[in-house]
């Protein structure tokens, strides 16, 4: 009885965007609706029956009550959808990142729908059983609740199944069961790829052309967006002026790039993967080399400095900077660092380049929710910006604004980092951005990232991708600018930078896909000739 009194409070507490969408899908269908309810019912009242054994039962529906708590808490206020990508997001984020979501809002919404029920469960008191009652009616229940379930799914299959099979995000809202099978999911897939092996790839990379002969040393810097999406870039069209200085410099800007995820946890290994959106895995990802190995194959220097969470292993073989814990009054107040932390020592860092050398720079850029800490106060050139991280005290006005000096600030680095490059003629030089997914200000009751592929907004999957090379680069490389800019339309992902990253630096390996490698067609004559 227990256990039926709790589902129903978290049936009817914790699921408040689980029935906005059920209302949606069952339109005009009551009685399916009840009939489904009921069974849904049924079938949790079984799962949690295996745990409704005097020792257990009580601790088992406190964490379920918390849990509930805490995640409808982030589904009802901001959409965020807690499924395996997310756990993957959560468990590799940090405590200085997570501790923004740790609201006002939240902890009055855990304690009035989590703890207080909990105090309430602890409080009831139990009947004495006998052994065999206490042992066999838990499981007698399970059997019982999951038959009738059965029996009213099988009433009207077809609808139901099609239902299913249509909207995934019904499902997906449902409290405390998506979280539960999320981590269960989590759990399989950890367990899964614990024990693969590292497989090479691109071991037979080689470096072409390029290098045969004495040339300026190389640098390019790959620069890793983060929460950067398409729609704010006035490159884009946008009608906010978020790109002054990238405006008046020769970049070449795609306009039409998309994400392999919508968190950094998955589409930061999946953009240096060898692996296309459709056939990435977390076990592919872990157990298979990254385009940053096969660079260091064909004998380039290669590095990864970090302003974020980390490099989620994908620089775990060479050497790496962490700035996010340094000790800088300018850009880390707030134990967390805005991007300018890269400037002064990537001045230094340039001026001693001596070999080929490609540098990953992982940005904090815009991540949420508190995007007024990403940019110094003199960089809030759209106001009024949100300044909390409770959405819910902000406008939608405010809180674009406030994510639009995010990215004037990425646009003011950029910048800057292409100016320094620029500006050494001792080096051949070159750029790439990219970012890892994009955001949901509030479109469709939207906020953050992490939103499940198949339901995501194009918002959270449309990135902004931009390419500046300098003269001596293209020299050396036989880059032709002009057939690289034809393509600034072109429908791209990050799909593509595994294999045009190889194709921009002239590496030579059966890896590379040419159809993906943007520059594959945009070389000299000469520079063909010699490949």
């Amino acid at each position: 009885m227990l256990t039926v009194l709790t589902i129903t409070f978290m049936f009817c507490v914790d699921n408040g965007t689980f029935w906005v969408i059920a209302a949606d899908v069952f339109s005009g269908h009551l009685i399916s609706l009840i009939g489904y309810m009921a069974a849904l019912f049924l079938l949790t009242l079984a799962a949690f029956s295996l745990f409704a054994f005097p020792w257990t039962v009580k601790p088992f529906l406190i964490s379920m009550l918390i849990l509930a708590a805490m995640t409808s808490y982030y589904i009802d206020t901001l959409g965020i959808i807690i499924d395996r990508d997310m756990i993957q997001n959560i468990m590799v984020t940090t405590v200085s990142e997570s501790r923004h979501l740790i609201t006002a809002g939240y902890v009055t919404h855990g304690v009035i729908f989590g703890i207080l029920p909990s105090l309430v469960v602890i409080c009831v008191r139990i009947r004495p059983q006998r052994a065999v009652r206490a042992a066999v009616t838990p499981i007698l229940t399970c059997v019982l609740s999951f038959a009738l379930a059965a029996g009213l799914l099988m009433a009207d299959l077809k609808s139901y199944s099609s239902i299913l099979r249509e909207r995934k995000d019904f499902m997906s809202s449902y409290q405390p069961g998506a979280p539960l099978v999320a981590a269960i999911r989590y759990a399989k897939m950890m367990s899964r790829s614990a024990e693969l092996d590292l497989a090479s790839t691109g071991t037979d990379a080689q470096t072409g052309a390029a290098y045969e002969a004495p040339q300026k040393p190389m640098l390019t810097i790959v620069v890793a967006g983060e929460t950067a999406r398409a729609q704010n870039f006035s490159l884009n069209g946008y009608d906010v002026d978020t790109n002054p200085e990238l405006a008046q410099l020769p970049i070449i800007n795609f306009s039409n790039a998309q994400s392999c995820g919508t968190a950094t946890a998955v589409s930061l290994p999946c953009m240096f993967s060898k692996f296309s959106r459709d056939t990435y895995s977390y076990e592919n990802g872990t157990s298979t080399e990254n385009v940053l190995d096969v660079l260091g194959h064909a004998g380039l220097h290669v590095e990864w400095w970090d302003n974020n969470t980390g490099d989620k292993g994908i620089a775990a073989r060479f050497k790496t900077r962490k700035f996010t814990d340094l000790n800088n009054s300018e850009f880390c107040s707030t134990g967390e660092c805005m991007d300018g932390i890269f400037i002064e020592p990537l001045k230094d860092y340039i001026s001693s380049i001596t070999e080929d050398t490609v540098l990953v720079l992982h940005q904090m850029g815009s991540h949420g929710p508190t995007y007024y800490q990403r940019y110094p106060e003199d960089f809030e050139r759209f106001k009024p910006a949100c300044r909390s991280s409770e959405f819910k005290k902000c406008t939608p006005q405010e809180i674009t604004n406030a994510y639009d000096n995010t990215i004037a600030y990425t646009d003011h680095i950029l910048a800057r980092i292409i100016g320094m490059l620029s500006a050494d003629d001792r080096l051949a030089t070159s750029l790439i951005y990219m970012s890892d997914h994009g955001e949901s200000l509030g479109e469709h009751g939207l906020y953050l990232h992490g939103a499940p592929y198949f339901m995501a907004p194009e918002t959270q999957t449309h990135v902004p991708m931009i390419l500046w090379l300098s003269d001596a680069f293209k020299t050396r490389f036989g880059i032709d600018e002009s057939c690289v800019a034809a393509q600034e339309n072109n429908p791209l992902s990050h799909d593509n930078l595994f294999h045009s990253l190889l194709g921009l630096l002239n590496i030579d390996t059966a890896e590379r896909n040419a159809d993906l490698d943007i520059f594959s067609s945009c070389k000299t004559r000469v520079e063909l000739a010699k490949i």
